[in-house]
């Protein structure tokens, strides 16, 4: 069975960033019903006892084509806001120290280059989706985009999620309507680049381990 990642930090602890009204219902109502869906999906697959990354990225391998979507749809949902939530802190904004934060210079030149092209590439996701920072099989970083809940783990190509950019709707309407920009500069006062930087290293530290 999948759990839904418990938030350390109370609804109101992002703002004035991310409102508390929009952080409850993306919470309670979105990531939760994900949850129910992919575990319910996954029962009747037999698939439940599967880590959700192996699962995602090997979606092909079930051959009920309604519960594969079903699967695609909500545990990318699950994952990708497991993801997101642990991601962002109170604490959080600046821009990546130590170790990590040479890497984000050295792939692409400084981390306002880093912020320019996430955010074009959030911009530029027409309609719901997610914008990414992903690690590849060499170690590297790369940018990208995918709509609805899809995210790197699906399209084969070895690329890990670190960090992602919800622009669904839902994620910042509430408090700031059709302004996307707005809402893509208020995040990054509450990203928790610690947080990216553990991801980073336990994803390096297995690639090296295998």
């Amino acid at each position: 069975m999948y759990t839904q990642f418990q938030i350390p930090y109370t609804f109101t602890a992002l703002e004035p960033h991310i409102d508390a009204q929009t952080m409850e219902t993306h919470y309670t109502k979105h990531h939760a019903a994900y949850t129910k869906n992919l575990n319910d999906a996954a029962l009747k697959a037999g698939v439940a006892d599967r880590e959700i990354g192996a699962l995602l990225a090997s979606l092909s391998s079930i051959p009920d084509e309604a519960l594969r979507t079903a699967i695609r749809n909500n545990g990318g949902g699950f994952y990708n806001h497991n993801l997101y939530f642990d991601t962002l802190s109170p604490n959080g904004g600046g821009q990546p120290q130590g170790a990590f934060g040479s890497v984000m210079d050295k792939a692409f030149g400084s981390f306002s280059a880093f912020q320019d092209e996430i955010s074009r590439l959030a911009m530029g996701r027409f309609g719901s989706g997610w914008a990414w920072l992903s690690v590849d099989r060499d170690h590297n970083l790369a940018l990208s985009s995918t709509a609805n809940q899809d995210n790197p783990l699906m399209e084969s190509k070895g690329f890990k999620p670190i960090f992602g950019i919800d622009v669904w709707e839902h994620a910042y309407y509430l408090k700031y309507q059709n302004r996307r920009a707005d809402y893509l500069r208020a995040l990054f006062n509450v990203v928790s680049w610690q947080k990216v930087a553990e991801n980073y290293d336990k994803i390096v530290s297995g690639l090296r381990a295998a």
